[in-house]
């Protein structure tokens, strides 16, 4: 695990996105093409912003393929559907061509949506393998992850997969790739900052012994994978203490 830590959060997006980049540069020279994995939620605002504005031209876009980390069962035109956000930040800007952008299809039944979107993924990799590229997580203040949030059943969940969850706390399905599946990428990035997250970052990182159930972040551990953090030091003060 490789732990960066900057002062500002416009410091941490432009290091993040310029790794982004260089990841995008080798897949794209080594397989024609770069599979992105996206993180929801309102923390990667800027960084989409960053790369489809002064990222713009530093590489082959039409070469990328987005996928969702996870996705709320909400309509997509609802501005808590993940994709939404992400269309209008990132995709828009860049004039993504809609058969390069896996969305979770949330006009299905939460389990039906997940075996879909697993079906879409699978016909995308030629039912080989699926290592994705680069998984860009992001982390609430309770340490869930992507939408494997505490005491729920995909924390113990097995196999490379997407499955659907009911998360008794927010009283909603969501859909999301299983730890598993994150685990057989090439690179994963959380992408953390605040304060709020310092309670969080110390658990899950701080504490030598694994909680699973009560820290689903500390599931993430790539098989052959980098696993790198991007955080501010408001993230991390009590890991410093």
């Amino acid at each position: 695990m490789n732990l960066l830590i900057y002062k500002t959060q416009e410091e941490l997006n432009q290091d993040l996105a310029d790794y982004i980049i260089k990841v995008a540069e080798f897949s794209i020279e080594e397989n024609d093409r770069f599979n992105f994995v996206l993180t929801g939620g309102s923390s990667p605002k800027e960084l989409y912003k960053t790369l489809s504005s002064e990222c713009k031209d530093r590489i082959d876009w039409e070469k990328v393929y987005f996928f969702f980390g996870d996705e709320r069962n909400v309509p997509a035109n609802d501005k808590d559907y993940n994709g939404l956000m992400a269309k209008q930040t990132l995709f828009d800007p860049l004039g993504t061509a809609e058969d390069h952008i896996f969305y979770v299809n949330t006009s299905l039944p939460p389990e039906e949506a997940a075996k879909a979107y697993k079906a879409s993924i699978d016909a995308h990799f030629n039912n080989e393998e699926i290592i994705f590229d680069f998984i860009l997580l992001g982390m609430g203040d309770d340490a869930h992850t992507a939408s494997i949030f505490p005491h729920t059943t995909l924390v113990g969940a097995k196999e490379e997969t997407v499955l659907s969850v009911y998360v008794e706390k927010l009283k909603t399905y969501r859909i999301s790739l299983t730890a598993p599946l994150i685990n057989q990428a090439d690179n994963v990035a959380f992408l953390v900052f605040g304060e709020n997250k310092a309670e969080a970052i110390k658990n899950v990182i701080g504490n030598e012994t694994k909680d699973f159930d009560t820290y689903p972040s500390q599931l993430i551990d790539p098989i052959d994978g980098k696993l790198t953090w991007f955080v501010d030091e408001k993230a991390v003060a009590l890991l410093q203490d």
